[in-house]
């Protein structure tokens, strides 16, 4: 796949960091009373305004984030790490570059190997969010309903979908829609990844544009109450239609192709995604979608990150297609290492590899 360079170097996406400022001052301590202390009420933050009247969202929003999907099950209902588990993220994080760094230096000292090269990765900062998942309370996908199930161990004789990282290298098949270059599909192309993290929203009386770098995904999205298309069409992205609700930007997106299901599902008719845009503060844009279809999931569940606003990143063509060189060399990179007794099976790396991608 191709990766934006800049003399060989990653230009890697900023995070942004706020730091509230405090001052130390002397107080007095007041004398005792019965009356209860006032509570502290925080304004919610009003966006600005664009010409005709619609709250201004625009900018761009990479998400540059390692946050993963799910949560480690012995968290719980816990939804941020404590500090030394942060600490841990932070720790892989720095191993994970250094790996990256090694190979970048000394290339002509790589083996044989299915993997892109690790130094094509754009390494985001850990953040202190546990997972994307936020409902249910624990973090976790929900079931799959039986016929699901059964809809997805029937692929590749009975080995499941194609995935990003997959266990063999036989066939295309072994791919997932992502690695293949077609699609990172609805809502994953939202979501944190490898690289390329752009997301630019861009709006219009009655329109938002979302530009998604990553796949070169871009989503026209009408406010104008016009119904969705009929169900006789659908689409890897489905068919967006957007509303305000105050300040919050509501996107319901139905019209999905079963093969862009995220997580290796694949949807049906009845799926729908419900996107909330929200600008919170100055520089953060909350993001929010629901997944819900009683046809594959046994209830819906939701995603929750926030947006960081970095006006100096830049989207860049991402130029893939899915008969471009990755298909064909790791094909044949997989044969090479048969020939040498290797397995097959395409390897995060030493330090655990990059957070698995939204499919």
């Amino acid at each position: 796949m191709n990766r934006r360079f800049s003399a060989l170097a990653i230009t890697c996406a900023a995070s942004i960091a706020i730091a509230a400022g405090q001052t130390n001052s002397t107080v007095a301590k007041p004398a005792a009373s019965n009356t209860a202390p006032a509570t502290k009420t925080t304004k919610a933050y009003t966006p600005p305004k664009l010409p005709w009247g619609d709250p201004d969202l625009q900018g761009q929003w990479p998400a540059s984030l390692n946050i993963p999907m799910q949560r480690p099950a012995n968290m719980g209902a816990r939804n941020e790490l404590t500090d030394a588990e942060l600490a841990q993220r932070q720790a892989q994080a720095a191993r994970q570059a250094e790996g990256d760094a090694e190979e970048f230096v000394q290339p002509d000292k790589a083996t044989v190997t299915i993997n892109p090269p690790g130094y094509w990765v754009e390494r985001a900062k850990p953040n202190r969010q546990a997972s994307l998942i936020v409902d249910p309370p624990d973090g976790r996908t929900p079931p799959m309903t039986p016929e699901a199930r059964k809809i997805v161990q029937s692929e590749r004789g009975g080995l499941g979908p194609g995935n990003h990282f997959p266990d063999k290298v036989d066939s295309w098949e072994d791919f997932d829609m992502y690695s293949r270059c077609i699609t990172r599909g609805m809502p994953s192309s939202m979501l944190p990844t490898l690289y390329d993290f752009g997301n630019q929203l861009l709006q219009a009386p009655g329109y938002v544009v979302i530009r998604s770098e990553m796949i070169h995904e871009t989503r026209v999205i009408p406010l104008d109450g016009r119904p969705h298309v009929g169900k006789a069409v659908s689409t890897y992205m489905g068919d967006s239609r957007g509303h305000w609700e105050g300040n919050t930007l509501v996107v319901e997106t139905t019209n999905l192709k079963a093969m862009s299901g995220i997580g290796g599902a694949r949807y049906t008719g009845a799926t729908v995604i419900v996107e909330r845009f929200t600008r919170t503060a100055p520089n953060t844009l909350s993001y929010q979608a629901t997944i819900s279809d009683p046809n594959v999931w046994t209830k819906p569940w939701t995603i929750s990150y926030p947006f960081p606003l970095d006006p100096n990143y830049t989207i860049y063509e991402y130029a893939c297609t899915e008969g471009n060189y990755m298909m064909l060399n790791s094909l044949k990179g997989a044969r090479e290492l048969e020939k040498e007794g290797k397995d097959t099976k395409v390897s995060r790396g030493d330090a655990g590899g990059p957070p698995l991608p939204a499919q």
